[in-house]
């Protein structure tokens, strides 16, 4: 899907210097960075002091100058700056690889996953944002998974702030919004109150936190309430023109303004999305949004850049929940040859060939065992087709095809086992 859309693949090294990766994913990413020792004696550079000091921190940033990416995105960052003679912008590359985490281990976290991401830099076009929404639909009906993608933008957010003179509380107010449907409004307002929100400020937010009705009834009573913030407007409008380009595209599946989305708040700047299974309970399956100066970082300024980021191992979840993979996706032995002996095996060789040059996943079992052996591999493996070639077969240069599921049998030239197989 990716390719139809014009982006182009590109990989980075599973190893990034850690100068590279430090300080980009806050205090809590660092933490989970797997650092790498680095090779021969990476002792020699320490002396006893600094060993019987026991300062981790400190010992790791001598004994560790490299880590495992934590993210492609960094990399991305990176790599862009490396390469800017040579790249044609907007770049829009797309990358699918695996990332780490030092984290611990359970339903929806993995230590070792897939990202699945794909970024436009060099351009403010919104076309893009409404792109990456038609990739994230194609996506999700081509798996037969029924997604609700949830927009918002960063610029609103910032206004929601500005106008309620609580710029700082932005986080601790999406939070209690997000729990409007488990605690109810007076739930909510009890925790804005205990997030030390004044009582002026939790009035004009009532019509925010009571958002119902369409996208647009949404972004109408946002807009009166935002009418004092140049930032919130601009946010305000921007929604409105993913919202009402995607409308006259066709999407398959939901789009829904969500104000409590707030995803990666230091990192974007404009629209942020998220995608939620419908079916099937788990976290968000795949995210994304606006970032304003990515390649900053590495001393190239004023690049914006939009991207989202398919989690496949959590989406490979939602698959074995609902039974959606696709039977064809695993892609088994089509054939195999039963081994009856050396000349037998030297008869079947070439036609092994034959077949698999028709595209046809063929094997023949390597060792002459007992036949009840070579077809309960056979079974186990659920392989549809055995070739079974005797005495009589080679005399006739033919072969027995045996039909596993039906177990009908049938005398067959080589090119008609071929035929016969597609």
């Amino acid at each position: 899907v990716y390719g139809l859309y014009g982006f182009q693949q590109i990989e980075t090294p599973a190893m990034e210097t850690l100068q590279t990766l430090m300080g980009k994913y806050g205090e809590e990413g660092d933490k989970l960075l797997f650092k790498v020792l680095n090779s021969g004696d990476y002792l020699s550079k320490i002396t006893s002091e600094e060993i019987e000091e026991r300062n981790s921190l400190r010992l790791a940033t001598k004994l560790c100058e490299k880590g495992l990416r934590y993210d492609l995105t960094v990399p991305f960052a990176r790599y862009v700056v490396q390469h800017r003679e040579e790249i044609q912008l907007p770049f829009k590359r797309y990358q699918i690889q695996p990332v780490w985490r030092a984290d611990r281990p359970q339903k929806g976290r993995y230590r070792e996953f897939y990202q699945c991401d794909a970024d436009v830099v060099g351009s403010d076009s919104l076309l893009n944002e409404v792109e990456l929404m038609q990739i994230v639909d194609t996506v999700f009906t081509r798996f037969g998974v029924r997604v609700c993608i949830k927009i918002n933008n960063r610029k609103i957010l910032t206004g929601i702030a500005e106008v309620i003179g609580e710029a700082e509380k932005i986080v601790d107010i999406t939070v209690a919004i997000d729990k409007l449907d488990k605690i109810g409004l007076d739930g909510v307002n009890d925790e804005l109150r205990r997030d030390g929100i004044s009582e002026e400020a939790i009035e004009k937010l009532q019509p925010i936190i009571a958002l119902e009705g369409t996208n647009d009834d949404k972004l109408a009573t946002i807009a009166s309430v935002l009418q004092a913030s140049e930032t919130g407007l601009k946010g305000v409008e921007e929604t409105r023109f993913i919202l009402d380009t995607l409308k006259t595209c066709g999407l398959n599946n939901q789009i829904e303004l969500d104000l409590t989305l707030a995803r990666g708040l230091n990192y974007y700047t404009g629209a942020i999305f998220e995608v939620k299974a419908l079916d099937y309970a788990i976290g968000s399956i795949t995210g994304g949004g606006r970032y304003d100066n990515l390649t900053g970082i590495f001393g190239l300024p004023g690049l914006s850049g939009v991207g989202i980021s398919f989690g496949a191992d959590r989406i490979y979840d939602v698959l074995n929940g609902l039974d959606l993979y696709p039977k064809e996706a695993v892609n088994g032995t089509k054939l195999l040859f039963i081994n009856f002996g050396e000349k037998e095996v030297a008869y079947c060789l070439p036609i092994l060939t034959k077949c698999r040059a028709a595209g046809i996943r063929t094997e023949i079992f390597p060792d002459s065992v007992k036949m009840k052996k070579q077809m309960a591999y056979a079974n186990a493996k659920q392989v549809p087709y055995v070739a079974l070639v005797g005495e009589s077969e080679i005399a006739e240069g033919k072969l027995t095809l045996k039909n596993m599921a039906t177990g009908e049998q049938s005398l067959v030239t080589p090119d008609e086992l071929v035929e016969a197989i597609k």
